[in-house]
């Protein structure tokens, strides 16, 4: 396990910020938080049928809703825990399986292309939009906001995100391990 999150910081260079998971006794759903340098982050496994239910109540086709939830889906919340404004942008986050390069999530944008090619109607894509976490933000202290992440990674297999923000004209980063998707 070690081994594999040096690899991993190496290839990003990022701070480790450990995060132990938690588990919701209701739902058995899990949850990974961690706080590092002004910038809490924290990834809640949402279930195949949640988001489907979701989506499927905001006017969705099951086709659709079906090419969604075959990714892992998360809520992810993001709050400035410091005493200074922080930045982010999506687009600068990563994930990774071990053995394999980072990848970038996948942006409203780049689901939005999806859900035209499939003909979704415009109603059910900005709902879709909405629910988000949003592309580019900045935080005064004590902000936060939430809304859904995906991660095109097979359901058995764990991966570690890079979450990447800006403060005082610096760049951080900080690494949550060993996230599982929620089972179908």
């Amino acid at each position: 396990m070690r081994l594999r999150s040096l690899t991993l910081l190496a290839l990003w260079g990022a701070t480790v910020s450990a995060a132990e998971p938690g588990v919701d006794p209701d739902t058995g759903l899990r949850s990974w938080q961690t706080e590092h340098a002004g910038i809490q982050v924290r990834l809640t496994q949402i279930s195949p049928n949640q988001a489907r239910a979701f989506y499927l109540a905001r006017g969705f086709t099951a086709a659709a809703v079906e090419r969604y939830v075959a990714e892992c889906v998360f809520m992810t919340v993001v709050r400035n825990v410091g005493d200074t404004p922080i930045q982010h942008r999506l687009s600068d986050w990563r994930y990774a399986i071990s053995g394999q390069p980072p990848q970038a999530i996948r942006s409203k944008t780049g689901w939005d292309r999806i859900w035209k090619k499939l003909g979704e109607n415009e109603s059910a894509r900005i709902a879709f939009t909405w629910a988000q976490i949003p592309a580019t933000q900045t935080f005064a202290p004590g902000d936060w906001n939430q809304g859904m992440t995906t991660y095109n990674v097979p359901r058995d297999q764990p991966f570690d995100l890079r979450f990447v923000w800006r403060a005082n004209g610096k760049t951080r980063s900080g690494l949550i391990e060993e996230v599982r998707c929620s089972n179908e």
